[in-house]
């Protein structure tokens, strides 16, 4: 490098490699990709702090109460029976992963990712309090002193209070915010409450501080099973090795083809600025991200250079062999028909999803007895369930039989999210019944609703 360093009219890195001993210094770089990444790290991190705070009707818009066996999403009430409707919301994310891997590879990793964003505002912080990567680096190997003491740990302890937050807020989405930040304060929290916000906090602090890549290179599974969702046509950050090759550095606007070089300049940039510390220029590798860091550098050196921008950049296999991608293939097409089709049925089955529910008991102590009248009594135990956010009033029948004797509230308010339960009891002149076992339909509702729920009526053998 020291031999050409007279030719050399821009600033070529001369850092090191960004791993030192199993820790990536990762380079701070600007650029388009990074300011699309940043901005979708900023909406999805405030998507996920203000979430738990959200307002619907009075309530809190999004709560997945466990406890209580039910989830409060803006102004829907889910309960365990409507589990389908959570199973194809999964569904709907797993092909929609699979139709974005197909045709833009990991850009999910790189842009929207959790333990991304989190990693880059943890690096973040570093950067602010120890410096730049080769400063960092240096630090880190320094001894202890005063000036290292206070960086060191005041960026552990923003560190941690990010974790806390981000505990928190996970945590804040199963049990009620405002409760569980006033039970924390006021040292009342309970047990599980207070494990789930420090569990989720060391959890933040060791995957974004600590592990990092280790996360995307060693844990992640998504890494190891993307290359089989790959295709020639799929778009990821890659060199362009015929334009690149070969490599060497040259003064700005000199005729690299007459140096027999190629418009890589070797200044390593591309390898400083990846967040897991791989050579892009060693083709398609698993630990890449897909983030655009390595463009961005890139194209901040070929302007530099004088030269073409897109040196690495998104492509396609097929187009870095001189061919067009094909947009519409059949690997990208079937997961696209699939992705719709669970739209679809996602769409229908929230649509067509009642509002209310009628469950219907028998006493499983007996299955009928004889009042002193000498009729025939079946006792039966209805619970009414509210799925809106609305007090509902319902209204509660019988049909299937004749002369029924209803002893029991025959209509009831049902507050928002809530079940109640009715006792009541039917009783017949056996005389009057033909069978020993009648089918009857319990039919509960309103005026916009009503559903039903089939039963039997019980009755000495004749």
């Amino acid at each position: 490098m020291e031999k050409y360093s007279s030719l050399i009219d821009v600033s070529v890195s001369t850092e090191p490699r960004p791993i030192d001993q199993g820790h990536v210094y990762v380079r701070a770089q600007r650029g388009r990709w990074q300011r699309v990444r940043k901005l979708a790290g900023w909406m999805l991190m405030l998507c996920f702090l203000l979430g738990p705070w959200l307002r619907w009707n009075g309530q809190q818009a999004v709560l997945l109460d466990v406890e209580l066996q039910r989830f409060h999403l803006f102004g829907i009430t889910i309960w365990p029976q409507d589990l389908t409707l959570l199973a194809l919301v999964l569904m709907v994310a797993a092909c929609g992963l699979f139709f974005i891997t197909v045709f833009l590879g990991r850009v999910w990793c790189g842009y929207l990712c959790p333990q991304t964003v989190w990693t880059f505002w943890f690096i973040w912080v570093e950067e602010k309090l120890e410096g730049s990567a080769n400063k960092r680096r240096q630090l880190h190997k320094a001894p202890w002193s005063l000036n290292k003491l206070w960086r060191t740990g005041g960026k552990h302890l923003i560190w941690l209070l990010i974790s806390l937050l981000s505990g928190f807020t996970f945590v804040a989405y199963f049990v009620p915010a405002a409760a569980l930040a006033t039970d924390l304060v006021q040292l009342s929290a309970g047990l599980l409450s207070s494990f789930g916000v420090l569990f989720f906090a060391l959890c933040t602090y060791l995957n974004a501080g600590w592990m990092r890549a280790i996360m995307c290179t060693h844990m992640c599974p998504y890494s190891r099973f993307q290359s089989a969702m790959f295709d020639k046509d799929t778009y990821s950050v890659s060199y362009d090795a015929k334009r690149g090759e070969r490599r060497g550095p040259r003064a700005r606007n000199t005729d690299a083809a007459a140096l027999g070089l190629g418009d890589c300049i070797d200044c390593n940039l591309c390898v400083q600025v990846c967040p897991t510390g791989i050579d892009i220029r060693d083709g398609l590798q698993y630990e890449c991200i897909n983030c655009g860091a390595c463009a961005d550098a890139c194209d901040q050196t070929m302007t530099q250079m004088g030269s073409a921008t897109g040196l690495i950049r998104y492509a396609s296999e097929r187009q870095l062999e001189g061919g067009k991608t094909r947009l519409l293939r059949p690997k990208l097409v079937g997961y696209g028909i699939m992705l719709l089709l669970m739209l679809v049925v996602l769409v229908y089955a929230a649509a067509s999803r009642v509002p209310m529910g009628l469950d219907v008991q028998r006493d499983r102590n007996q299955l009928f007895r004889e009042t002193t009248a000498g009729w025939v009594e079946n006792t039966y135990l209805l619970k009414l369930s509210n799925r809106s956010q609305q007090p509902q009033d319902y209204r509660v029948r019988v049909t299937g039989m004749d002369a029924l004797r209803w002893t029991g509230p025959e209509s009831v308010t049902v507050p928002a999210g809530e079940i109640v339960n009715l006792s009541i009891s039917l009783a017949a002149d056996p005389y009057q019944l033909q069978n020993s076992i009648q089918a009857i339909t319990f039919v509960a509702g309103n005026d916009q609703l009503q559903v039903q729920t089939n039963s039997q009526f019980f009755s000495p053998s004749r």
